[in-house]
């Protein structure tokens, strides 16, 4: 596995110039860089793939590097091919062990799935680079997704929200039944994963024809869903992880105070979902809202006892029938929060109820 550079010696280098990048087999020219990804100093840049002419025109294979493409790549499902060629490629700059063992984590789970509605990794890469000043060696890892333009779940509803637009019941429940989808896929493995990063800003948004089409990604907290928590000390550990890698607005009651004697499953992935079907009504999670501090509430206060606030301005845009489901999904005690096959079976009436 390896990534090597044509011309240039460095990513950020190529894309003043448009030079070529390898990632394996693959050769890909940077196009532009679309933003920052997660921790300090990693990106994402629109590239496009460079393929040999004979092997365009002929399908031919084993001529080397570059001579054939991602569409001859086994296992690549063909829906994930870009017909015109452009990715999204991820660049990660890694200066720590720990680090350098979540990124390879990422890439283990992400690997996994095989979904429409779970971003696919479709290639891969992790090299040594030596530092430039003192001539340690670090890493950096490339990995290659497909790409969407249109945006985020959290960039449509804010661009939206600025011209005083709201989707639709029905736009909402057919968003929200992908996304329980790709979820259910997740929970489906043995043993489950949970994502653990459930929110508007990891939902991609494409749209096609009269249609949403909506795509979790970001899999870097995703694990095993279930773990049996039996001491103080184990909690306590389940809580700093969550308060890294699980966003306040959107964590699941349990994972803000665990109980020295818990059993954590996939539910907190549902808890989740309720935040986000809220935001995608309101634009924003359930509990992002003033707190009165005078009155003893903070953050973990009000998610605990799961004090949601309805929208004034927006609230009679939409039935209660949707508010109530919000309600269900934010159960405070996982024990009596729905499942993802509840969900979904939920969603299914709701869908069937306002498509007519």
């Amino acid at each position: 596995m390896g990534c090597s550079f044509s011309g240039l010696n460095a990513l950020y280098d190529t894309v003043g110039g448009g030079g070529d990048i390898w990632v394996n087999d693959y050769r890909f020219r940077v196009l532009r860089r679309l933003g920052d990804a997660g921790p300090a100093g990693s990106s994402v840049f629109l590239v496009k793939e460079v393929v040999a002419a004979a092997a365009a025109s002929d399908g031919a294979g084993g001529a080397g590097p570059g001579a054939v493409g991602l569409a001859k790549k086994k296992g690549v499902d063909p829906s994930h091919i870009s017909a015109d060629g452009t990715y999204a490629l991820k660049k990660v700059l890694i200066q720590s062990d720990q680090h350098l063992e979540l990124v390879r984590q990422e890439i283990k789970v992400s690997s996994q799935f095989s979904h429409p509605n779970l971003l696919p990794l479709l290639e891969n890469a992790i090299i040594a680079v030596k530092g430039v000043q003192d001539g340690s060696q670090n890493h950096e890892a490339y990995l290659l997704f497909p790409v969407h333009l249109d945006g985020t779940l959290q960039d449509v509803t804010k661009a939206m929200q600025e011209k005083k637009e709201y989707f639709p019941t029905i736009t909402i429940l057919q968003i929200f039944r992908q996304l329980c989808a790709g979820l259910k896929h997740m929970h489906s493995f043995e043993p489950p994963y949970a994502h653990n990063g459930v929110k508007p800003d990891n939902v991609l948004i494409t749209q096609r024809k009269d249609q949403h089409l909506a795509i979790l990604m970001d899999f870097e907290s995703a694990r095993p869903a279930r773990r049996a928590i039996r001491s103080q000390a184990e909690a306590l550990q389940l809580q700093e992880w969550a308060s890294e890698h699980c966003s306040a607005h959107y964590r699941a009651p349990e994972l803000w105070e665990c109980p020295s004697h818990a059993d954590i499953d996939e539910g907190t992935d549902v808890w989740s979902l309720g935040c986000t079907l809220y935001a995608m009504m309101y634009g924003k999670s359930p509990f992002d809202y003033e707190l009165d501090e005078s009155a003893g509430e903070s953050l973990v206060t009000v998610i605990k006892s799961a004090q949601v606030k309805w929208s004034a301005e927006t609230g009679s845009f939409y039935p209660d029938s949707l508010r109530q489901f919000v309600t269900w999904m934010l159960q405070p005690h996982p024990a009596v929060r729905p499942h993802i096959d509840d969900v979904i079976i939920h969603v299914d009436k709701l869908i069937a109820k306002y498509s007519t």
